[in-house]
């Protein structure tokens, strides 16, 4: 028994991989110094590859299926290894099996946040993350690039790497969507498209396939989701502005009448300093005023607001001005708008 024991250790006859568990990307058959024996049996199961590799080199790739090992199914390595047609004999290589099926759910994130260009606000922060999914789709180059003549390689092992090839190609993906960095929170999947298209070729120089990119979360510095909230706004009454400022101010009667009632009638001076700070809702000066006076009637609270907005002092006007002009420099007023307002303002100065 001990004889046949050794004989039988000498020559390999199956060599399959029954993956034990996830996460294992590339394995190695263990030969221990054996031989395979002439006309042994390969079985490569769906979602598999299988290599070949004689002293180092790349030899006969396998996909699924079921295989007799003999000079003709394995014509690289009878090349390298100078058999004839009739090689008969056990012979030695190493055989590597790699896991082909997607690997889902890998995480990526900025931990700090990447500052990026953006179009209309020069350089700006951003934070965001998301999940993708890749797989094996090169097994020789994954193995001369990667897993080399480990025993075993792992999803793990490999994170870190592709974690910092995804967060590498952000600023590329948001110069390629052309997407304006405050719509970028409402535009994942387009900015999602643009990571992967973006990153893929570095994968594919791994011998891996790029499959899935989603991203989950994109955040905005805290002074520029003020800014998309504002715009938000304006998609809610159209681009007349107008209108616009109309729900900039109506968004404020609340406070007016707080402000209003608390004083007892005479807060009409604290009234107008909340007005002014809304900036926008004062620019609309007497045809804003008109507009809600005719609204807002049988609204006693309301009633003084409307009075001091249509009434500006100079120097309300001048603060007025000044809001309107940064937010024309934000984007969110064109030339032509902020010239109208202004010269309507201008005239309350004469």
């Amino acid at each position: 028994m001990a004889l046949m024991d050794f004989i039988k250790k000498q020559f390999i006859d199956i060599i399959e991989w029954l993956e034990p568990q996830d996460g294992i990307l590339a394995w190695r058959f263990p030969m221990a110094g054996n031989e395979i024996q002439n006309g042994a049996s390969l079985t490569v199961r769906e979602s598999q590859q299988a290599l070949f590799v004689n002293e180092g080199q790349v030899a006969d790739l396998f996909v699924p299926g079921r295989y007799r090992l003999t000079t003709q199914t394995l014509p690289v390595l009878t090349y390298l290894q100078n058999w004839d047609k009739l090689f008969q004999s056990p012979f030695k290589s190493d055989v590597y099996f790699f896991s082909t099926r997607q690997q889902v759910d890998q995480r990526w994130g900025t931990t700090q946040p990447i500052t990026i260009r953006d179009k209309d606000f020069g350089a700006v922060r951003l934070r965001a993350f998301g999940n993708y999914s890749f797989r094996i789709a090169d097994p020789k180059r994954f193995h001369t690039e990667i897993s080399g003549t480990r025993d075993t390689y792992t999803v793990a092992e490999l994170e870190g790497q592709l974690r910092a090839l995804m967060l590498q190609h952000i600023s590329d993906a948001v110069a390629a969507s052309g997407i304006a960095f405050l719509d970028l929170a409402a535009n994942q999947v387009e900015f999602a498209a643009q990571l992967r298209a973006a990153t893929a070729p570095s994968f594919e120089r791994l011998g891996l396939q790029l499959d899935e990119v989603t991203v989950q979360n994109v955040s905005l510095p805290e002074e520029l989701q003020k800014i998309l909230d504002q715009r938000i706004g304006m998609g809610m009454v159209g681009q007349d502005m107008g209108r616009f400022m109309q729900y900039q101010t109506a968004q404020a009667i609340p406070k007016f009448a707080e402000g209003a009632g608390g004083a007892g009638g005479g807060g009409g001076g604290g009234v107008v300093g909340d007005a002014i700070g809304l900036g926008a809702g004062v620019a609309m000066g007497q045809a804003m005023a008109s507009q809600l006076a005719q609204g807002l009637q049988g609204v006693p609270a309301v009633a003084p607001v409307v009075a001091a907005v249509a009434a500006l002092r100079p120097d309300e006007v001048m603060a007025t001005l000044e809001k309107l002009a940064e937010l024309k420099g934000k984007g969110i007023l064109t030339e032509e708008e902020f010239a109208s307002k202004k010269a309507e303002l201008l005239k309350k100065l004469v």
